[in-house]
């Protein structure tokens, strides 16, 4: 069995970006059944519940508390990982990326990455490709298709959107979760 773990950029807990990523989580172990993949139920690393502690972390003086420990250890694991982000400015928020700038070079490898990002303005769309999917491939992620871009007026009706970009996707992600699960060095 394949892991999936689900990372929410969202620094509000409960944030309508949460909700999205647990329903993005649980669709990822359906659309990647439908290609033979099995995966485990997905885990979630909410960095709402963690925020407070990673401005300390910024400092690499300061011990990873067990919380922060815990988080970044799902995150690297191999398997599927789905970062989930609110735009922001135009880009995914800064407790994700203060919470991926704890990475090293290459500590997502082994990793198929989903980028999914919500937005409330329609030329918002577009961040996820330009930023957050950039971030996760310089972190040694493989991302083989397309942020999974959520509009705001598109909450009431996510199973359309999800069903829609996973039609599109799915085999592609399939075959590339498959692949990095017979070979793990086959990312580099």
């Amino acid at each position: 069995m394949i892991p999936v773990t689900v990372l929410v950029g969202s620094p509000r807990g409960g944030s309508r970006t949460s909700a999205v990523a647990e329903r993005v989580g649980k669709e990822l172990g359906v659309l990647l059944a439908a290609e033979g993949v099995e995966t485990a139920e997905p885990e979630l690393v909410d960095l709402a519940e963690i925020g407070a502690l990673l401005p300390v972390r910024a400092s690499r003086s300061v011990p990873l508390g067990p919380q922060v420990q815990q988080a970044l250890d799902l995150v690297r694991r191999p398997g599927v990982l789905a970062v989930v982000s609110p735009t922001y400015k135009g880009t995914y928020t800064g407790i994700l990326k203060l919470f991926l700038d704890m990475l090293p070079i290459d500590g997502l490898s082994g990793s198929v990455g989903v980028a999914a990002m919500t937005a409330g303005w329609a030329k918002h769309r577009t961040a996820g490709d330009q930023y957050l999917r950039p971030l996760l491939v310089e972190l040694g992620a493989c991302v083989p298709v397309p942020c999974l871009s959520v509009l705001e007026d598109e909450f009431d009706d996510l199973a359309t959107v999800i069903n829609g970009w996973a039609g599109r996707h799915a085999p592609a992600l399939g075959a590339v979760v498959t692949r990095l699960h017979r070979d793990p060095t086959a990312s580099r």
